[in-house]
C-alpha cells in the first residue's frame, strides 16, 4: 500500500534544494540495493529538527550505512556529536568512508551491536534519539529512549505506517504489532506530545515534556 502519492512526493523531493554529492551517492546505492534508507524528505526533516532544537547530543538506533546520521550530522550544533549504531560491522566501515568525503567523520562515534543495549548502557542523556531498527523491536526501543531522553528532548522514529500494514488490528506478524504498539505507547504517554508525519512511510516525532 503506497502511503504517498507518487507524484506529490516527487513534487517535494523536487523542491528540496541541491545534496551533495555524497548523500546522492548514498540514495543512489540504497535504492539499487533495496536498501531501507530513509530518503531526501524524510532526512531533511530530520535535518530542520536537528537545527531546531539546536542539538548537540544525538542517539541513532540502526544507521545502516549512515544515510540518515549525515542528514542530521550536517545540522548539528558546534561541537556536537552523534553515536550511531547498527549490527552489522560492514554498514559501520561503509558509513565512515560516506562520513569522511563528506567532512563529517568527527561529529561521528559508530558502535557495532544491539543498539537497545548500547543505548541502556551508555551514561548520558540526549536532546534527539532517533530510531530505526527492527519493527518488532520498537517497544523495547521505547522503553530504552524514554530513560535517556532529556526533558525538551526529540524521539523521532521512522516506518510508523508501516507500508499500510499499520491498519490491520489482527496483524500476525511482529513487526507490524511493533509497529503498532510503539505508536500506542508514544500517543499515551503523558511525558510525550506526539505526531506523525505522514511522509514515506510515516515518520513520528515525540517531544519529551516530563
Amino acid at each position: 500500500m503506497d502511503i504517498a502519492n507518487p507524484d506529490i512526493e516527487k513534487y517535494l523531493t523536487d523542491l528540496i534544494p541541491d545534496r551533495d554529492e555524497v548523500l546522492l551517492e548514498m540514495e543512489k546505492i540504497g535504492y539499487a540495493r533495496g536498501f531501507p534508507i530513509v530518503g531526501p524528505l524524510a532526512g531533511r526533516l530530520l535535518y530542520q529538527m536537528v537545527v531546531l532544537l539546536g542539538a548537540k547530543k544525538i542517539f541513532e538506533m540502526g544507521s545502516g550505512f549512515g544515510y540518515s546520521a549525515y542528514w542530521m550530522a550536517k545540522g548539528l550544533s558546534p561541537g556536537g556529536k552523534i553515536i550511531c549504531t547498527d549490527g552489522k560491522e560492514e554498514n559501520a566501515q561503509q558509513a565512515a568512508e560516506f562520513f569522511k568525503r563528506g567532512g563529517i567523520l568527527e561529529k561521528i562515534e559508530f558502535k557495532v551491536g544491539d543498539a537497545v543495549r548500547i543505548l541502556d548502557a551508555t551514561p548520558d542523556t540526549f536532546d534527539l534519539i532517533f530510531n530505526d531498527i527492527d519493527k518488532e523491536a520498537y517497544p523495547l526501543a521505547f522503553e530504552a529512549a524514554m530513560k535517556k531522553l532529556r526533558k525538551g528532548g526529540l524521539l523521532i522514529t521512522d516506518n510508523v505506517l508501516w507500508y499500510g500494514r499499520v491498519l490491520d488490528a489482527k496483524a500476525p506478524d511482529a513487526s507490524t504489532r511493533g509497529v503498532q504498539e510503539y505508536t500506542r505507547l508514544i500517543y499515551s504517554s503523558k511525558a510525550l506530545i506526539s505526531n506523525i508525519i505522514p511522509i514515506r512511510d510515516g515518520v513520528s516525532i515525540s517531544l519529551k515534556i516530563s
